[in-house]
């Protein structure tokens, strides 16, 4: 098997991809037995279009993961206890590392020069989040004693940011979050200073936690809230584990190993052409122990190496970010 991390091109990606869907078809379960309730001869799979995409509802009432492999832990997706929510089944953390920093550094720098910040919950109050996790871990490889969360502290939060303007600050936020965050300033009539050295990455989270807006009011929002064009966004989920960030206009690009398909809502076994909107399939071989081929319920449209995440799909189940301090 070639190191994912290694991957140059698109005929290293597709070798890659084809080698990994021949491993999970042999040795995850639930795949094996959905690509063959479909009749697909797994022979003719050849190339990337072929291959069959795993609806993401499986990892709800589903064990997704490798028969040769022990899960050492858990994700859990973001939701109350009535709801029925997705695990991905852990076996290799450092997988997961791995992708994290090699995404982190491939589309903004080393996690080692920058302090990182979190209006989130912290790691032990939420033990099973990916994101946690992700951010925990980048905290971490930083070493930076004044890392931290502030979900709720949100005047040490601007007492930080005030005191740190000369250092390369990474602020990690749930949407809701970060408006409650800047809500609160406005109340006391505060004002972040100028910096060129505050990233702001927000990671989705709106649902049910206040008025829906666009992506584009809420960037705008975000860059005069914080004073600083530097507003990112990261795309994950709890099924995955690799990211996506965008760099303003809810536009993404995604690292070598993961790579984002529109199918046809019509015809889940079709494409769109470029600019065409339709739902997001995702390709994380990283997921090298459940499922690296996910149909999601997200909607999107592509264009050359990049996507745009543009809602959920009727009916679909509300999930993300917002949810993990309910």
């Amino acid at each position: 098997m070639q190191n994912i991390f290694d991957i140059k091109n698109e005929s290293d990606f597709q070798t890659a991809c084809l080698e990994t869907f021949r491993y999970q078809y042999t040795n995850v379960e639930v795949y094996r037995k959905f690509v063959d309730y479909l009749k697909i001869d797994i022979s003719t799979i050849n190339k990337i279009n072929d291959i069959p995409f795993l609806p993401i509802e499986m990892f709800k009432n589903h064990l997704v993961l490798d028969k040769n492999s022990e899960a050492k832990n858990y994700f859990q997706s973001s939701g109350t206890t009535q709801m029925n929510r997705s695990k991905h089944h852990i076996a290799d953390f450092s997988l997961y590392e791995e992708s994290i920093y090699k995404s982190f550094e491939q589309f903004i720098g080393k996690p080692e020069d920058f302090i990182f910040l979190g209006l989130l919950p912290n790691y032990s109050e939420n033990p099973h989040s990916s994101l946690i996790y992700m951010i925990d871990f980048l905290m971490k490889k930083s070493g930076k004693t004044e890392s931290g969360y502030f979900l709720y502290n949100h005047q040490d939060l601007f007492n930080l940011l005030q005191t740190l303007s000369d250092k390369k600050i990474i602020l990690f936020g749930v949407s809701f979050a970060l408006l409650d965050f800047l809500d609160t300033l406005e109340s006391q009539n505060l004002s972040i200073s100028q910096s060129q050295n505050l990233t702001v990455i927000e990671t989705g989270g709106m649902k049910g936690r206040k008025e829906e807006m666009t992506k584009d009011e809420l960037l705008k929002i975000f860059k005069n809230g914080f004073k600083t064009e530097k507003i990112f966004s990261e795309y994950s989920m709890t099924e995955l584990l690799s990211q996506a960030y965008s760099f303003g206009e809810n536009v993404y690009k995604s690292p070598n190993w993961m790579r984002i398909l529109i199918r046809n809502t019509e015809d889940p076994f079709s494409y769109v052409d470029d600019g065409k909107t339709g739902a997001i399939n995702i390709i994380d071989l990283a997921n090298r122990h459940s499922c690296s081929f996910i149909a999601t319920q997200d909607l999107g449209k592509s264009e050359k190496d990049t996507f745009q995440v543009l809602g959920r799909i009727d009916h679909s189940d509300i999930r993300g970010c917002s949810l993990l301090v309910s």
